[in-house]
């Protein structure tokens, strides 16, 4: 079969697309044949050794988490799932852009009638990290929260999210991207220089929650808006965090196939948009990872094996 491979740190160039053995599905196992698996920034980081630290890579290194494909076969002990099952879940073995992948059968729920592929297969990092920020800084309907990166993967689905709690969302982007923020109930704000001052103004200087997708300081901005620590969180910039007592949570807080399935439901039902921003066939992986890496894509950036 047909997977992605790296044999060393780096840059795009050392993705590669290699013939490796089908995988054999363990106890409580399935074969899963991909059609669709999403691609995220910190798979970019991991790729260049940016992560080493916390999550090395053994060479040569698979790559990918999120999955949506059909049941092919199913290794003893398996429950809930079988040949023939549409599915959309998750794997943490760094396997999903490939085209065939074993799963834990507790990291899958079944794909809702109606769900696209391209959706389903793009749902768990950014869904699950955009569920962890908003239950952590907890927005209700007297609150006002901001959002930095409001278009992004993870950013457009939290402002949904926090939009759902009744919150006085403030979504942080570039113009091309406030049509659709202000389509979604969002207000939008350009970043960039005198953003502070933009914010006070969108939120009649109250601000009582702040998530940040981005990092590059937007902790620090959150601070001097006046929001407590505790109801700050970012997933990007750990220190910054550290210094000043924010939050951290991201998709390890919400890692589990119920908050997967639950946010498939809502995408099902039309009640949460997964915007699609293009999809690339496994072969041009290197393509997609360039697009990605260039910023500012509204959406999720999808491989089909």
């Amino acid at each position: 079969m047909k997977a992605v491979r790296f044999h060393a740190y780096g840059g795009v160039d050392v993705l590669r697309v290699d013939d490796v053995a089908r995988p054999v599905p363990g106890p409580g196992q399935v074969l899963v044949e991909v059609r669709a698996a999403g691609i995220q920034p910190g798979e970019v980081m991991i790729r260049e050794g940016a992560r080493h630290g916390r999550w090395p890579a053994t060479f040569p290194s698979g790559q990918g988490s999120d999955l949506a494909g059909v049941v092919v076969q199913a290794g003893p002990e398996v429950r809930g799932f079988a040949v023939g099952d549409e599915v959309l879940g998750f794997t943490h073995d760094r396997a999903s852009h490939a085209e065939y992948v074993a799963v834990d059968d507790v990291r899958l729920t079944p794909r809702p009638t109606g769900l696209p592929w391209d959706v389903a297969g793009s749902l768990y990092v950014a869904g699950t990290t955009a569920y962890a920020t908003v239950f952590t800084v907890d927005p209700g309907p007297a609150d006002t929260v901001v959002v930095s990166g409001a278009a992004g993967g993870v950013g457009s689905l939290a402002v949904q999210l926090a939009r759902r709690r009744g919150a006085t969302v403030i979504g942080l982007a570039s113009a091309p991207n406030h049509a659709w923020l202000s389509g979604h109930g969002v207000i939008p704000v350009a970043y960039g220089d005198g953003v502070a001052d933009r914010i006070r103004q969108a939120a009649d200087g109250k601000v009582d929650a702040f998530i940040d997708t981005v990092g590059d300081g937007y902790v620090d901005l959150a601070v001097e808006l006046g929001v407590r620590p505790e109801r700050i969180d970012t997933i990007r910039d750990w220190p910054a965090a550290a210094r000043v007592g924010a939050r951290t949570a991201g998709e390890g807080a919400a890692a589990c196939a119920v908050v997967v399935g639950e946010l498939a439901r809502l995408a099902a039902r039309g009640e949460l948009e997964v915007t699609i921003a293009r999809t690339y066939p496994l072969e041009r992986v290197r393509d997609a990872f360039r697009e990605l890496e260039r910023g500012h894509t509204h959406g999720k950036i999808v491989l089909r094996p």
